[in-house]
């Protein structure tokens, strides 16, 4: 069990997709993808999720991320925030995304 106080230590946000690319390097498949996150600033992210999207359906989408983990170096990516998903039953991701428009930078609470 975790404490609110813990819970409140992770900072999510909604942002909106502005480019998604193969990530070529990766071990496994991904997207290296950019984030506006509104007055919080552009971040990057490694997302496995290309088994149910393609980068044409990603731009403009919103999304859910965790954006105070210290960035990662991912097969030569810096990836600065954490996309949020669900695994399905084949263990692929679905994107977690606000069900109506809202600004980014919107905190997640």
């Amino acid at each position: 069990m975790i404490s609110w106080d813990d819970f409140e230590k992770i900072d999510m946000r909604v942002g909106t997709i502005l480019s998604a690319t193969p990530l070529p390097k990766a071990k496994i498949p991904a997207f290296q993808l950019s984030i506006d996150f509104g007055p919080e600033g552009m971040r990057q992210s490694s997302a496995r999720i290309t088994a149910l999207y393609q980068p044409e359906t990603l731009v403009g989408r919103q999304v859910i991320a965790v954006v105070n983990f210290p960035p990662k170096l991912i097969a030569g990516f810096r990836s600065e925030c954490l996309v949020l998903g669900i695994y399905n039953e084949n263990n692929d991701v679905v994107l977690l995304q606000p069900e109506r428009p809202v600004g980014n930078g919107h905190k997640i609470g």
